[in-house]
C-alpha cells in the first residue's frame, strides 16, 4: 500500500465518541517499508532467515513477541533483546524515510483540545517518541503508551484500556485507529469503537 495514491474513505468520528486512541506505525506515521528493512537488517546481522511476509503479518505486536513467534515457528533461537535492539539502532538511524500519514494525523490535529487523545502502540517507547517528534505531533497527545509500559501486547486489549482509564473515558466512548489486525482485534476486545485506516486508501 502506498499512502501518497488517492483517498477512497474518510475517516468519521461518531457521534458519542468521547476520546480518540492511535496506533502508531502504519496508522499515523508510514514507516512500516522502514520497520521492515529493519527487521531484515537485524535478521541478516544473525544470519537467521528473513521472512517478510511473516514478520509483516504481526505488525502491531511487541517486537520481542514476534522474535518468540518467529523462533516457535521457525525451531529456533534467537535472542529476543539482542535481535531488537539491533533493529531499532538501525530504525533511529534510517529516521528520516519516515513520513506522515496526513490524514490520519489530520484527525489529531482537528480534535487537539477538543478531546482527549492517546497513542497506544506496541513499538519501543524510544521509536515511537522518535518517530511522534520527527513528525513534529507529540504535543498532540494526552497519553502515550508504548511496549515500554507494563501491558499485555496486542492482541489483548490491556494497552487499549489502559489509556482509556488515563484518558477517565469509559472504553465504549472511544474509537481506535489502527492498520494491523492485532490492534484491530485488542479493541474490538477493549468494546472500542474501531477505523482500519487501511480503508483509506486505493492500491
Amino acid at each position: 500500500m502506498s499512502y501518497k495514491e488517492s483517498l477512497k474513505n474518510k475517516i468519521i468520528i461518531e457521534h458519542g465518541v468521547e476520546a480518540i486512541i492511535f496506533d502508531c506505525d502504519g496508522t499515523l506515521v508510514d514507516s512500516m517499508p522502514t520497520h521492515m528493512k529493519a527487521w531484515e537488517y537485524a535478521f541478516n546481522y544473525f544470519s537467521a532467515e528473513y521472512d517478510e511476509e511473516f514478520l509483516f503479518s504481526l505488525k502491531g505486536m511487541k517486537d520481542t513477541d514476534i522474535v518468540d513467534l518467529y523462533n516457535k515457528n521457525f525451531g529456533v533461537a534467537l535472542n529476543a533483546e539482542e535481535l531488537t535492539a539491533i533493529k531499532s539502532e538501525y530504525f533511529i538511524r534510517h529516521l528520516t524515510e519516515i513520513e506522515p500519514i496526513n490524514p490520519v494525523i489530520d484527525v489529531a490535529k482537528s480534535n487537539y483540545k477538543k478531546l482527549p487523545l492517546a497513542v497506544a502502540s506496541g513499538s519501543p517507547e524510544n521509536i515511537v517518541y522518535a518517530e511522534l517528534d520527527f513528525i513534529g505531533i507529540t504535543g498532540l497527545f494526552d497519553v502515550i503508551l508504548t511496549a515500554g509500559d507494563p501491558f499485555t501486547p496486542k492482541p489483548d486489549p490491556e494497552i487499549f484500556l489502559a489509556a482509556a482509564s488515563k484518558m477517565k473515558v469509559e472504553p465504549e466512548r472511544c474509537i481506535v485507529l489502527e492498520d494491523g489486525d492485532a490492534g484491530l482485534e485488542a479493541a474490538v476486545k477493549a468494546s472500542m469503537k474501531t477505523f482500519d485506516v487501511r480503508t483509506l486508501f486505493i492500491g
